[in-house]
């Protein structure tokens, strides 16, 4: 069974769960199959993600998880030569149904990236990019009480407010992906999607990263792609077990690290392979 350090992790993280009523679902697939050309890279993937939850996506790289990740704001379509079968619903809506605006799917639902990419702008002008490429906000007061919303709602107005106009890559590491948070949240989004988004910081930004996704599950579904197994305990409601292109087992977090179901979980969780 997974080593005691997990279910201290778990444990320290949150109280046990109480009986309550299900929670709506945000995104929920069915049968979703991926390819690269010729080349099948997931594999009749069914999962949901319920509203205002953390759910976290595991597993060995090149497992399948960014690539899954990318379907729910179809980021994929980019990519050419590319297949997708199967269903994937956002809030109900079939996101890849003849007629649906890969566009309008994309200010519900926002993509944090593994790296830290802020535009060569001040940082004003970074939060703001979305608002005005999307037609949003069109007054200059209205567009700066947008990114002063959320840049608080990123837990960096105050470290940054007296120095909007300044270059956004002046910023430390942390600081910047922040800055990409703020500008993820500043055209509203319902959901946010988080590849990775702290692999590439230190110990003390990674922690603020994940304190902010805590706190801001009360508003938004989350989805995160991480390798850190501690940080899944920590932050995630339910997690996500994907190897080799599959998913092999979904459960509550607590569940999963301290009694899983599967053996293929059990030996990732305990370090025999991955």
């Amino acid at each position: 069974m997974p080593d005691l350090d997990f279910r201290a992790a778990v444990t320290r993280a949150r109280p046990a769960a109480q009986p309550a009523a299900e929670p709506a679902e945000a995104v929920a697939t069915r049968e979703v199959n991926f390819y690269y050309g010729s080349r099948q890279v997931l594999f009749d993937i069914t999962l949901t993600a319920p509203e205002r939850e953390i759910l976290a996506l595991i597993g060995p790289s090149g497992c399948g998880k960014s690539t899954f990740l990318r379907t729910l704001n179809r980021m994929n379509d980019t990519i050419p030569n590319t297949r997708l079968t199967g269903v994937v619903r956002v809030e109900g809506e079939d996101i890849y149904a003849p007629g649906a605006d890969p566009i309008a799917l994309r200010r519900r639902v926002g993509l944090i990236f593994q790296r830290s990419n802020p535009f060569p702008f001040s940082i004003r002008d970074n939060v703001a990019y979305g608002l005005k490429v999307n037609g949003l906000a069109k007054r200059k007061a209205d567009r700066d009480a947008a990114v002063e919303r959320s840049l608080q709602l990123a837990g960096l107005w105050d470290e940054v407010k007296d120095r909007l106009d300044t270059p956004a890559h002046a910023l430390s590491g942390g600081q910047q992906q922040r800055l990409c948070i703020a500008r993820a949240l500043a055209i509203e989004p319902r959901i946010l999607l988080m590849d990775e988004p702290a692999s590439a910081l230190d110990p003390i930004a990674t922690s603020r990263i994940e304190e902010l996704a805590l706190e801001l599950k009360t508003r938004y579904t989350i989805i995160i792609v991480t390798h850190n197994l501690q940080q899944a305990a920590r932050i995630s409601d339910r997690t996500a077990f994907f190897l080799s292109g599959r998913l092999v087992e979904t459960a509550p977090t607590q569940q999963l690290f301290t009694n899983p179901g599967r053996k293929e979980t059990e030996d990732y969780l305990t370090g025999r392979f991955g």
